[in-house]
């Protein structure tokens, strides 16, 4: 019995050990796997150099040759400039603005100058100076809060409490943003300027926004028209309560006792007047902004420029392009010339 003891904390040593050593063989593996991953990245480095070591030349002809053409394409070629017009759509217009920005953008790298002309109201010479016109959303984290705050209040309470800020931002998309930025590159930096009403014209002739323009413009008057109306009819009520006071005021008083529950009455009634008609005059308020904002079916926040910026910088330089652009097609071309030996002399093991 004395020998019991002893034993058991002589297996609890042994299933201790072996627990270290399976944590001990655990962190091998893992610092192993992690070694491997290393080794594998260098070797895959020094391949990608010693390939680069003997093909050296004809990657630094390729280069060079890439360099010169860039110098005399950016010598000969005519500059390009950039304008950019920032929009705001009204009426669920957005996605016809995109439509149309894509169709011109169509007619420009297909060179029909004809068409683009026709669509823009522009020359034909003025059409084919266009290169490229896009469009994408001009918006900020402020933008965006007040965005979910107006979607928010759309919403009833049940569907309000499963939706989140976070939610909202993963399905929020450039047609959402209130604001939408307009550019146009052409190598004429006055044409972009001659586009604006075309463009603007584009979305305003639709007759399906000019109804919602001219409903909402009904129901904002209507909305209107109730507002000053409840505002004379406090006036009025107001006016009835100073009178009724006025008269109270005046009849002799029987006695010293005066009805302060009357008098308290009274003062309630006015300051509920006075603040219901502060809030009619902040919803005037409102309304006369929403009419401003949607006073057009877009309205123009910034318009083209005069003249158009020159588009500047080495990335956008043939300097830079073309000799990105053989070095990509030398490396692609000898990856298969070196994939191709490898195949010659591969073996089935």
């Amino acid at each position: 019995m004395a020998d019991q003891p002893v034993n058991q904390n002589t297996s609890d040593e042994i299933d201790l050990g072996q627990l270290f050593q399976m944590i001990g063989r655990g962190f091998q593996r893992v610092f192993n796997f992690i070694g491997s991953i290393f080794k594998g990245i260098f070797h895959v480095l020094m391949l990608f150099l010693l390939f680069i070591q003997k093909n050296i030349i004809v990657i630094g002809t390729a280069l060079v040759i890439g360099a010169i053409g860039g110098y005399v394409l950016d010598t000969i070629l005519p500059e390009k400039y950039i304008s950019k017009m920032v929009v705001e759509p009204n009426f669920n217009s957005v996605q016809q603005l995109y439509n149309n920005i894509a169709f011109y953008d169509d007619l420009a790298k297909a060179n029909d100058s004809v068409a683009l002309a026709t669509a823009l109201n522009i020359t034909e010479h003025e059409a084919a100076s266009i290169k490229e016109v896009y469009a994408d959303s001009y918006s900020d984290e402020n933008q965006k809060i007040k965005l979910f705050d107006e979607f928010v209040r759309e919403l009833d309470t049940t569907t309000i409490k499963t939706i989140d800020f976070e939610n909202y931002l993963k399905n929020f998309n450039s047609l959402d943003a209130r604001f939408h930025q307009i550019s146009v590159i052409s190598t004429d930096n006055r044409v972009a300027k001659k586009m604006q009403p075309a463009i603007i014209n584009s979305i305003s002739v639709n007759g399906y926004f000019k109804l919602q323009k001219r409903i909402n413009d009904e129901n904002l008057a209507l909305q209107d028209s109730i507002y000053r109306q409840q505002l004379v009819e406090i006036d009025s009520l107001q006016s009835l309560y100073r009178t009724v006071l006025v008269k109270e005021a005046e009849k002799p008083m029987q006695g010293t006792s005066i009805n302060m529950a009357e008098n308290g009455e009274s003062q309630n009634r006015e300051l509920a007047l006075v603040q219901e008609r502060d809030v009619l005059k902040q919803r005037l308020v409102e309304l006369n902004k929403d009419r401003a904002n949607k006073s057009s079916i877009i309205n123009v926040i910034s318009d083209f420029p005069t003249r158009g910026v020159e588009q500047k910088g080495l990335l956008k330089s043939y300097k830079f392009k073309l000799p990105m652009a053989l070095l990509a097609l030398v490396i692609f071309v000898l990856t298969l010339l070196e994939l191709n030996k490898y195949l010659k002399t591969y073996t089935k093991p």
